[in-house]
């Protein structure tokens, strides 16, 4: 965690390309590797882990929780459990952003084609070279390492600053935008940030940067070999002059969690803006009427935090309040998906009443009008799916869509009333035919439902009751009965 960072850094996962453009690759049978992948799905995905005690040295393990080696005559294999010595590996970058990965033991480089791996070249080659491309979901939060501040679009200013104490709305989001090896940085409004600072529509030389790990952070190095730094009081974010990377060079990626607002009965917004007490008495949306939904990973069950960092809380007389800076029993609520509208029932069994004050306190035992809220998700316009076989994205020659893809389409997702409409990259909406396809060339919208059973995944239900889900041919349907592995995506 980073000292004030209050979500959780995310785990290094990636693709390694190798010269001939393919990945590598684990395999379940006798714990074989080679570099036969044509995309990036499960078998292609690394984590890279960090010696505690040398900073320098890493280890890569496997989708299976293997451990990549080499022993001494150079034969690469991936069975062990734990991280023993002939497993230390040092990353050595290149000046394209490319990785040539040395044996710490051995001295010996590692890289090879298809099944001929080995690690036993003496010098960096061609063949030794592996681009890296990063398994995360690409939506995520910047952490400036140096100034403990995140990046955010500042559109007054037309730029990135780095300046924000929380990753708070819709300007927080930073989606990483991957292609020939090189990333390209997309603010919330559609823009790409350029090495000078700029943001402009179109993704170019100058928006395209290559990544570098340095002890576990991040450092992207512009088309002049010079790297993004915060820069100035606002902490504009920007080449600077550095030609390698120190600590005002380093980021850290974290997890973007979904950000609501909720509008009660009254029609009124809840905030905190009045204290202590979460009550709906607003009549705009601000970060006071915003609330970050984090939902734990045991119970699933969610917590709502304050842009001030408290959390909504079970006190007395069933009031709710945000007094709450440590997760308990009474920070987590029930949250019962009822269409249009969401309930929220408190750690005393009863559900989330709205007072004639606009007061929220748990106190009823059924569900009537002042027990409904209209929740809306704020901090995701642009939706990637990314679900159990891949990505989501259009199929090339239909109006369908493919849900196994290792490449993703950029999605609007547009509020509307409690159901919210999808919208492909040309304009059309999204719709469920009769047969339960799900197509994307709609001229007029159709209502989908948003929920969130567990940490980091949605499930999208559709008008038809039913969830969408990946089919075994890679087709997205809408015909899932139940929340299952099939029909959650990370978004």
């Amino acid at each position: 965690m980073p000292t004030n960072g209050i979500n959780k850094a995310l785990k290094l996962q990636f693709g390694l390309i190798n010269y001939e453009n393919r990945y590598l690759t684990a395999e379940a049978f006798g714990f074989k590797v080679n570099a036969s992948g044509i995309s990036l799905k499960k078998k292609q995905i690394w984590t890279l882990e960090q010696d505690e005690q040398d900073g320098q040295v890493v280890f890569l393990r496997s989708h299976l929780g293997r451990y990549l080696a080499s022993d001494k005559a150079g034969k690469i294999i991936c069975g062990a459990e734990k991280p023993d010595p002939e497993c230390r590996f040092l990353i050595v970058p290149q000046s394209d952003g490319r990785w040539a990965l040395q044996s710490e033991p051995y001295q010996r480089y590692f890289g090879g084609s298809a099944d001929y791996l080995s690690c036993f070249a003496q010098a960096i080659g061609e063949q030794e070279l592996w681009a890296v491309h990063l398994a995360l979901h690409p939506q995520a939060s910047l952490l400036s390492v140096a100034r403990k501040r995140y990046a955010h679009l500042s559109a007054s200013d037309g730029e990135i600053s780095v300046d924000s104490n929380i990753p708070w709305g819709v300007d927080s989001l930073v989606t990483l935008v991957y292609l020939d090896g090189k990333y390209s940085l997309k603010t919330c409004d559609s823009r790409f940030l350029s090495n000078d600072g700029k943001l402009v529509k179109e993704n170019s030389n100058t928006t395209s940067f290559t990544l570098e790990l340095k002890s576990g952070k991040l450092a992207f190095k512009d088309c002049d070999g010079k790297y993004l730094a915060p820069v100035g009081p606002t902490g504009t974010l920007r080449s600077g002059r550095c030609s390698k990377p120190g600590k005002d060079e380093l980021f850290d990626l974290e997890e973007s969690h979904p950000q609501v607002v909720f509008q009660a009965a009254n029609k009124r917004f809840v905030s905190v803006k009045q204290g202590v007490s979460i009550s709906a008495n607003q009549d705009v949306e601000t970060d006071m009427e915003t609330f970050q939904m984090e939902i734990d990973k045991e119970s699933k069950k969610p917590m709502f935090r304050t842009n001030g960092g408290s959390y909504w809380t079970l006190v007395t007389h069933g009031e709710i309040q945000s007094t709450a800076t440590e997760v308990e029993v009474n920070t987590m609520f029930d949250i019962e998906w009822r269409g249009h509208r969401v309930a929220l029932k408190a750690s005393n069994g009863k559900y989330v009443c709205t007072k004639k004050n606009g007061q929220l306190s748990a106190v009823s035992d059924t569900v009537g009008d002042d027990e409904l809220l209209l929740m809306k998700l704020i901090n995701r316009p642009m939706l990637i799916l990314h679900g159990e076989n891949g990505y989501v994205c259009h199929h090339k020659n239909s109006n369908t869509l493919d849900a196994n893809r290792s490449v993703y389409d950029i999605f609007s997702l547009l509020f509307d009333n409690g159901a919210y409409h999808i919208k492909s990259v040309n304009g059309k909406f999204w719709y469920v035919s009769s047969s339960g396809l799900v197509c994307s060339d709609g001229e007029k919208a159709e209502d989908f439902f948003l929920e969130f059973p567990e940490h980091g995944r949605v499930a999208i239900k559709g008008s038809n009751g039913k969830y969408l889900r990946g089919d075994q041919g890679g087709t997205l349907m809408c015909d899932g009965a139940s929340v299952d592995a099939s029909s959650l995506w990370e978004y």
